[in-house]
């Protein structure tokens, strides 16, 4: 598969993972464990949520900027 297409796939998965995770994020924001928390602990979720998004998405960012397979094999 050529790297546009694996990056216009990516773009779309990533897009729909990040809306997928920030709705999961804002529900769970919206628990009476978060809301009525001391300020220092909410903070640390909000930092924690923040940034956790980008760690299951490394894999796919990977693939994403694999190089091509003709691009890697030298030609005659």
């Amino acid at each position: 598969m050529r790297r546009r297409i694996r990056k216009l796939i990516g773009a779309v998965l990533m897009l729909a993972f990040v809306g997928l995770y920030a709705a999961v994020a804002m529900l769970v924001a919206q628990t009476d464990h978060i809301r009525h928390a001391p300020a220092l602990p909410q903070a640390l979720f909000f930092l924690v949520v923040g940034l956790a998004w980008v760690l299951p998405l490394m894999p796919l960012i990977r693939w994403m900027e694999r190089p091509d397979i003709e691009a890697a094999t030298p030609r005659r």
